[in-house]
């Protein structure tokens, strides 16, 4: 099969599409032939080496989580899941970009009628990342919370969900990305110089919690706002975090197929856009990536093999 692969730490230019053997599920394991499956900012800081510490690579090494598709083999004392099935889920082994992954049976849910395999494909990572976010700042209908990044693939899911909490929501984006936000009940407000004093006009009062998805002095600029550290989630900034005494929950605090399968039938509901920037096939990994770390994505991008 084909797989995406590099040797070594470094730029866009290390990843390969290679012929590697196709796995084999073991017990508890299923083989599914992969139909989408989302990038990540983290896997740009994996491959980079600057997640050694806590991420090593091995080499060579494989990427991508997320992942939607068929399941064309089953292992033995499996459950849940049958050859046949068309799920979504994810895989903590680095090996989704590619035609076929050997996925844990509890990593996976059933694909709902009518979500399109773009979606499905992308939804776990930032969808339970998001979802990590929203309950870690603990957001109640009369607060008012601010998202930096807020048209990216998680600030995109964050705001929504955040919105369902009947918080107010301030999203930090570009001016092209104001519309997107205003139609989904979130106050757009431009990033940059002057921010602060823009957010307290956008809040008309205090600011009650601040999700940051983007890094770069968020948290900080948080703390300035007059939000209470616990109250602030970054899932980029870990070294601010830790000097102010914020939170850190992401994806690995809601990564399970329960968290995944509610967001689904909420996305196939139309009760949560998945915005999908653009796809690629597996062979143009490299410009995904690319396209990916010039970080003014709206929504997702996609692999498709």
């Amino acid at each position: 099969m084909k797989a995406v692969r590099f040797h070594e730490y470094g730029g866009i230019d290390v990843l390969r599409v290679a012929e590697v053997a196709r796995p084999v599920p073991g017990p508890g394991q299923v083989l599914v032939e992969v139909r989408a499956a989302g990038i990540q900012p983290g896997e740009t800081m994996i491959r980079r080496g600057a997640r050694h510490g806590r991420w090593p690579a091995t080499f060579p090494s494989g990427q991508g989580s997320d992942l939607a598709g068929v399941v064309v083999e089953a292992g033995p004392e499996v459950r849940g899941v049958a050859v046949g099935d068309e799920v979504l889920g994810f895989t903590h082994e680095r090996a989704s970009h590619a035609e076929f992954v050997v996925v844990d049976d509890f990593r996976l849910t059933p694909r709902p009628k009518g979500l399109s395999w773009e979606v499905a494909g992308s939804l776990s990572v930032a969808g339970t990342t998001a979802y990590a976010t929203v309950f870690a700042v603990d957001l109640e209908p009369d607060d008012t919370v601010v998202v930096s990044g807020a048209a990216g693939g998680v600030g995109s899911l964050a705001v929504q969900l955040a919105r369902r909490r009947g918080a107010t929501v301030i999203g930090l984006a570009s001016e092209r990305n104001h519309a997107w936000l205003a139609a989904h009940g979130v106050i757009p407000v431009e990033y940059g110089t002057g921010v602060a004093e823009r957010i307290r006009d956008a809040a008309g009062g205090k600011v009650d919690a601040f999700i940051d998805t983007f890094g770069d002095g968020y948290v900080e600029l948080a703390i300035e706002l007059g939000v209470r550290p616990e109250r602030i989630d970054t899932i980029r900034d870990w070294a601010a975090a830790a000097r102010m005494g914020a939170r850190t929950d992401g994806e690995g605090s809601a990564a399970c197929a329960v968290v995944v399968g509610e967001l689904a039938r909420l996305a196939a509901r139309g009760q949560l856009e998945v915005p999908i920037a653009r796809t690629y096939p597996l062979e143009r990994v490299r410009d995904a990536f690319r396209e990916l770390e010039r970080r003014h994505t709206h929504g997702k991008i996609v692999l498709r093999p």
